[in-house]
């Protein structure tokens, strides 16, 4: 059997972007619900994997960031899937409360309604 096709166990050998990006995608480990959307490169998921906290590489600074590491509000990884071809996380996490910067508990509080955005949830 392959071990790289996808299709068993095998190495992990992320696939990073042309810009050295994962998408890793934080869900809610006892909800499920969706909580945010970020981008990790190695040492984002390297720092993730070493101290069971969220990291991220921010796009927008050029660096290294810890979810909460300002706001107290961080991401305890309980789990990290990864998807078929090695391009995507999804990180189970337990989050210490709101994940979104807004204060919402998730990124995803808006639902598109025609062409307007409407706040759900909380």
């Amino acid at each position: 059997m392959n071990q790289n096709n996808g299709e068993g166990p095998g190495p992990f050998l992320p696939r990073f972007d042309a810009a050295g990006l994962l998408t890793a995608v934080a869900v809610d480990a006892d909800s499920g619900a969706v909580l945010m959307l970020a981008h990790m490169d190695a040492e984002a998921l390297a720092r993730t994997r070493e101290t069971g906290l969220a990291h991220f590489h921010s796009r927008s600074r050029g660096k290294l960031w810890m979810k909460g590491e300002t706001s107290g509000r961080t991401l305890r990884v309980v789990e990290i899937r990864v998807d078929c071809d090695q391009d995507a996380l999804v990180l189970r996490v337990e989050p210490a409360g709101p994940a979104c910067h807004t204060g919402a508990a998730s990124c995803f509080y808006r639902v598109l309604n025609d062409d307007r955005l409407e706040r759900i949830g909380n």
